[in-house]
C-alpha cells in the first residue's frame, strides 16, 4: 500500500555524488557557499532584504503588511480586498513529468524562473504552497527549493512559518470535538455515530492513527465509535482555505462541510453544529497570503499546502489573485506530475476562479527520464540516450495532456553536470517529434543567470493573446463520467472500475445535488495508473475507484483510487533522524 510520501523530487538530489556547475565551471560570485553545499547552509548565508523592501517591489506600502519578524509578513485583509478589480498580470504554471526519486526540480524551476524574469526586468512574483511537517520529518524533505533557487527564510518556511498549518489543524479538530460533544449531550441532530465522516487531523505522518476507536472509558468520556486521523494537508479545511475568495466566502464554505449523516440518511453540516463562525475565527489570519522572498529578492507568496496526490495540490486562490494584481508575471506550481497537480489546477482551481495561464512549463531531468526508461537508480550516471528516448514517452503524454487544455507548453530541462550531450540530443529529437520547445536551465547552480534563457522564452510566449481554456469535462456530466474522462483522456486507461461502495457514494452525492462538482482524484503520484510500479507510459490499464468523499465546502468530490492513504507513514529511516540542533543552537539536517 502507498502509505508514505515520496523521496524528495522537487529539486536535484545532492547525496549521490551529483554536483551542478555553471557553464563556465565556476559557481556564481555571490558570496554564498558553492553549489552542492547543503541547502540550509546556502539559505543561512544569504542576506535577506527587510520584508518591507521586498513588498515595495510590488508597490505594497508598509501599513498594508502584517510583519512576522523582519523577513516575512502577511498581507492585510483590507489590502487584499482593495485589490479586487485591478488589472491582472500574466500567469505561468510550472508542472512536471511523473515524479521519480532522481528528482525533477519543479519548485527550484518555479523559483529560478521567477528570478530569471526579474533579472530580465519584469515585475515578477512567485506563488508556492507551504511545506507540511509530514514530509519534512518523513521521507521527502522540505519544499523551499534548493541550491541558488530557494525561498527564504528556509528554516521558518519548512517548519512552523506563520502558523497557517496549525490554524487549519485547530479549526478541523474543533469541528471534530463539536461533533463528539453533540453526541455526548443528547444528539439533538440525531447523528448516526456509524456514519460520521469527519476525522481528526495532525501535521505529522503517523500510520498508527489511521483507524481508531474513541470514546472509551464510560459515559463521562464520550460515545464509543470508530474514528481516525488524516494528515492536515488532506483536510477539507486546507482546500477551503486555498479556494476561498475572502473571509465571507471562507465562513460560508466552512458551514457547507458535511460531517455525518442522520439516522434518516440526511446530511449534517458544520453549520448545523453552529461551528462555522468559531472555525472562521481560528482561520482569519491564516487566510491572509504570506509574503517572503527568493535568494535574489524576488517577491514570493507562499500560502496553503494541499498535497496533489490526495488533494488539489495548488497554492491559495487569494495568494494567486493578489500576486496577479501586483505583478506583471506570476509563476506558480502545481504538485507532483501534470496528471495530478496540473489537471486539478485546471479542472478545479481554474474552473472555480476563472484563471487561465498564458504558458505552462513542464520540468524534466535526463536522470528522471532514464528511470522512466527502465534504468536502475545506481546506473543513472552512465550515458544512455536510448533510455532517454524511452523515458520521453512519459513526457510526451504529459505534454499532450497539457495541450488538451488549450495552453502553450514549454519543456524545461533541469540541468545536471553528469548530463551527456548525446542524451540532450536524444531529448531534443523527442521534443521535436512532440512539437514542443525545450530549454535547458541551470538555475540550481547559477540562480537567475542560469535561468535567463528559460525566462526569455516564457516571456516571449506570454506576448501572445491569452488562450481559451478547454477543460476535461463539462459541469453537467455525471460524476462517474468525469472520473472516466480523466482516466481515459489523461491517464491512458482503458476504463475505470467502480467498487460498489464508490458507485453508491457517487450516486448519493448526485442525489444530494452535488453532481455538478468537479472531481479530485486521489491516487499514487508515481504512475499514470493507480499502481506505482507502472512507471513510464502506462496504457490500457483499468483505474480502480475504491471510494469517494464529498467535500461540499471546498466544492469538489474526492475520488480515492487504489491503495492510497490520506495519512502517510514514515519510512524505515525518517528524515527526522538527521535533523538536530548544533552546539550553537542552529538547525542541522533540514532540507
Amino acid at each position: 500500500m502507498t502509505d508514505y510520501l515520496p523521496l524528495r523530487h522537487d529539486k536535484p538530489l545532492g547525496g549521490e555524488g551529483v554536483t551542478l556547475e555553471t557553464a563556465a565551471g565556476a559557481p556564481p560570485d555571490d558570496g554564498l557557499p558553492p553549489p552542492g553545499a547543503p541547502d540550509i547552509a546556502i539559505a543561512r548565508a544569504a542576506t535577506p532584504w527587510p520584508i518591507g523592501e521586498v513588498a515595495a517591489r510590488l508597490g505594497i506600502e508598509p501599513d498594508q503588511l502584517r510583519p512576522y519578524g523582519h523577513d516575512k509578513a502577511k498581507l492585510s485583509h483590507e489590502f487584499t480586498d482593495a485589490l479586487a478589480g485591478r488589472p491582472s498580470g500574466k500567469l505561468v504554471l510550472v508542472t512536471a513529468i511523473t515524479p521519480t526519486p532522481a528528482g525533477e526540480g519543479k519548485t527550484t524551476t518555479t523559483v529560478g524562473l521567477g528570478d530569471g524574469l526579474s533579472r530580465l526586468g519584469h515585475k515578477a512574483a512567485v506563488c508556492l504552497r507551504e511545506p507540511s511537517l509530514g514530509p519534512c520529518f518523513g521521507m521527502k524533505g522540505g519544499a523551499a527549493g534548493g541550491g541558488r533557487a530557494q525561498v527564504i527564510p528556509m528554516e521558518d518556511i519548512n517548519l512552523h512559518f506563520t502558523g497557517d498549518f496549525h490554524a487549519v489543524t485547530s479549526a478541523h479538530n474543533l469541528l471534530a470535538a463539536l461533533i463528539d460533544n453533540h453526541l455526548h449531550w443528547g444528539n439533538a441532530l440525531d447523528i448516526d455515530p456509524r456514519r460520521i465522516s469527519w476525522k481528526r487531523v495532525m501535521d505529522i505522518n503517523d500510520r498508527a492513527l489511521r483507524h481508531l476507536t474513541i470514546g472509551l472509558g464510560g459515559p463521562a468520556h464520550g460515545v464509543p465509535r470508530e474514528a481516525g486521523f488524516d494528515i492536515t494537508a488532506a483536510s477539507e479545511i486546507m482546500a477551503i482555505l486555498c479556494l476561498s475568495a475572502d473571509l465571507a466566502d471562507l465562513q460560508r464554505r466552512l458551514g457547507e462541510i458535511i460531517v455525518a449523516r442522520r439516522r434518516n440518511g440526511s446530511p449534517v453540516r458544520a453549520r448545523d453544529l453552529e461551528a462555522e463562525g468559531a472555525m472562521a475565527v481560528l482561520l482569519k489570519e491564516a487566510l491572509s497570503p504570506n509574503l517572503v522572498q527568493t535568494l535574489e529578492h524576488t517577491p514570493a507568496f507562499i500560502h496553503g499546502g494541499p498535497f496533489a496526490n490526495i488533494a488539489h495540490g495548488c497554492n491559495s486562490l487569494m495568494a494567486t489573485r493578489s500576486a496577479l494584481s501586483l505583478a506583471d508575471i506570476v509563476v506558480t506550481e502545481a504538485g507532483f506530475g501534470a496528471d495530478l497537480g496540473a489537471e486539478k489546477f485546471f479542472n478545479i482551481k481554474c474552473r472555480q476562479a476563472g484563471l487561465t495561464p498564458g504558458a505552462v512549463v513542464v520540468v524534466a531531468t535526463l536522470r528522471a527520464l532514464k528511470l522512466h526508461g527502465g534504468v536502475e537508480r545506481d546506473a543513472l550516471g552512465l550515458p544512455d540516450p536510448e533510455a532517454v528516448r524511452r523515458g520521453a514517452r512519459n513526457l510526451s503524454r504529459h505534454v499532450a495532456n497539457l495541450h488538451s487544455f488549450g495552453v502553450p507548453v514549454l519543456v524545461a530541462v533541469n540541468h545536471f553536470s553528469q548530463d551527456a550531450d548525446q542524451e540532450h540530443l536524444a531529448l531534443q529529437a523527442a521534443c521535436d517529434e512532440m512539437g514542443v520547445e525545450r530549454v535547458v536551465s541551470r538555475h540550481w547552480a547559477e540562480g537567475s543567470r542560469g535561468s535567463e534563457a528559460l525566462a526569455e522564452r516564457v516571456a516571449a510566449m506570454l506576448e501572445a493573446p491569452s488562450p481559451a481554456l478547454s477543460l476535461t469535462y463539462e459541469d453537467d456530466a455525471s460524476l462517474e463520467a468525469k472520473v472516466r474522462a480523466i482516466a481515459q483522456r489523461l491517464y491512458g486507461a482503458a476504463d475505470i472500475s467502480l467498487e460498489a461502495k464508490a458507485r453508491r457514494q457517487l450516486e448519493e452525492f448526485e442525489a444530494l445535488g452535488y453532481g455538478h462538482l468537479p472531481v479530485c482524484i486521489a491516487k499514487t503520484q508515481y504512475s499514470f495508473a493507480a499502481d506505482p510500479a507502472l512507471s513510464g507510459l502506462a496504457e490500457g490499464h483499468v483505474l480502480p475507484v475504491r471510494e469517494a468523499e464529498l467535500a461540499a465546502g471546498a466544492g469538489f468530490v474526492v475520488v480515492i483510487c487504489g491503495d492510497l492513504m490520506r495519512m502517510p507513514g514514515m519510512p524505515r529511516q525518517p528524515a527526522s533522524s538527521g535533523i538536530r540542533l548544533d552546539p550553537e543552537g542552529d538547525i542541522e539536517g533540514l532540507s
